[in-house]
Order: C-alpha cells, then sequence, then structure tokens
C-alpha cells in the first residue's frame, strides 16, 4: 500500500536556512512512499517563499501577515491533510532538527505502533543548547508529564509526525505556540505518542522568535485553557500497514 507523506516547514524570515533544510528532506527513502514539502510561510518579508521554490518545495501557502508559530502549524496540518497525507511531519525551517532523520521519526507511525511522534533531543543529543532554553524545556516538559500522567523528555520539540486521524482532530487553541497545547490535546484524546532520539543542532543563522516575557504569558493561559477543555476519545482506526521490519519500516 502506497503512502503519501508531506512534510511542511511552518517558516518566518527563514530565507538563510529553510534551503538548507529542504534539500536535506529524504524523499526516495523506500518505494511505497511519496514525500512532498509543504512550506506554510507565516507573513515573511524576506526571500523565504523564493528561496524554498527554488530548493524544491511543492506547495506553498503563504499568510499576507505574521499570524505566529501556532497558527502556522495549525495549517500545516490541515492542509497536509486537504492534500490527502498519510502523514505529516512538521520539522522547523531554522535547520536546528536533522531533516535527514525523518524516516526514523515516521516509522513507529508506518508500522501502527502509535499515531503521533515527537524527535526528542533530550533522549538524543543537546550539545550546544544555552542554558536558559534548557531549563526552560525541562520546566515545561515535567510541567506536561505532571499534567498528562505519562513521562515525557522533550515536550517542545519542533519536529513531530502525525498520522491521518492525528492531523484530523489535531487542535491547537492559541496561535502564538502550539508545542505544550499540541501534546496535551492529541493525549488526552486517546492519541498514541512516542519520542524518537534525534540529534539537535545550534541554530547558527536567523532568530528565533521565542521571547521570554511573551511565552511565559502566552503558553502558560493556553495549557490551562486546553486542560478546561472536554475532550471525547477518538476511536482510533488501524491503518492498513504493509511496511513491515522485513523491508525496514
Amino acid at each position: 500500500m502506497k503512502q503519501n507523506v508531506i512534510v511542511f516547514l511552518p517558516a518566518h524570515n527563514e530565507e538563510d536556512s529553510i534551503g538548507q533544510v529542504i534539500r536535506k528532506i529524504p524523499r526516495h527513502f523506500h518505494p511505497g512512499i511519496t514525500v512532498k514539502v509543504l512550506v506554510i510561510d507565516d507573513g515573511s518579508r524576506d526571500r523565504t517563499v523564493e528561496t524554498a521554490k527554488k530548493s524544491g518545495a511543492d506547495y506553498i501557502h503563504s499568510f499576507k501577515n505574521n499570524r505566529g508559530l501556532g497558527a502556522a502549524v495549525r495549517e500545516g496540518l490541515r492542509r497536509s491533510y486537504q492534500l490527502g497525507a498519510d502523514i505529516s511531519v512538521m520539522i522547523d525551517a531554522d535547520n536546528e532538527y536533522p531533516a535527514d532523520e525523518i524516516p526514523e521519526i515516521i516509522q513507529p507511525i508506518l508500522m501502527g505502533e502509535v499515531d503521533y511522534t515527537m524527535g526528542s533531543r533530550f533522549l538524543g543529543t543537546i550539545k550546544g543548547m544555552k542554558l536558559h532554553r534548557r531549563l526552560g524545556n525541562y520546566f515545561f516538559t515535567f510541567l506536561q508529564s505532571i499534567l498528562l500522567r505519562r513521562w515525557i523528555y522533550d515536550g517542545q520539540s519542533g519536529m513531530r509526525a502525525f498520522s491521518k486521524q492525528a492531523m484530523e482532530h489535531a487542535e491547537i487553541i492559541h496561535d502564538y505556540n502550539y508545542a505544550q497545547v499540541l501534546t496535551l490535546n492529541l493525549v488526552r484524546k486517546g492519541f498514541r505518542v512516542k519520542e524518537i532520539p534525534i540529534t539537535y543542532q545550534v541554530r547558527s543563522k536567523g532568530q528565533s522568535f521565542i521571547k521570554f516575557k511573551a511565552y511565559m504569558t502566552s503558553v502558560f493561559p493556553a495549557m490551562v485553557q486546553e486542560m478546561g477543555k472536554r475532550h471525547k476519545k477518538v476511536t482510533i482506526d488501524p491503518i492498513a500497514h504493509v511496511f513491515t521490519e522485513k523491508t525496514g519500516y
């Protein structure tokens, strides 16, 4: 059975790095898998779109104005579903995450083991991560672990994969960010999650959108709002997987 994979990149003013990320995305790692690249341009004012097109992006969806990372990820999931993806992969456009490790990220979903995977820097490598970012990650990840009553190692990862059902039912309730509320939303709805070790590298170009005050005043209220919502458990429909360990998936 063929599997359509769409890799989407939320991007805001990432002309210096997005081309390298797109070129590193594996396109032909298994004959039964078709990989397409979707860029969600979050109101960039530089050459992000032009660079993405030249580097091989298959689809580009642009916001007229900058709406926020949460809005971009929400749109990436929606568009991936509309485009017929069986699996969607989100990866940041800043080249901090290993695009060449996408096959490892989607493998548990292809095998039917889980519905949602997160690339974990803390199970892989975090060399070079600044102390304040590491401490912030520890804090918010620990908070998610308490709320979900299960241990999570890297709740802020910018590399994730979703089954078709996870794409369809995922909700991101604020535009600023997505990381914490998305995991809370999917796990509380009954979707199976697994963390995959990945190789992390420090951003060398561009600037992070994260500002401490805005992050604290936006993320906390959103987490409270998400936990206050009542969700019905989603009935997970098992996919008829043809990929087995003998074939590598």
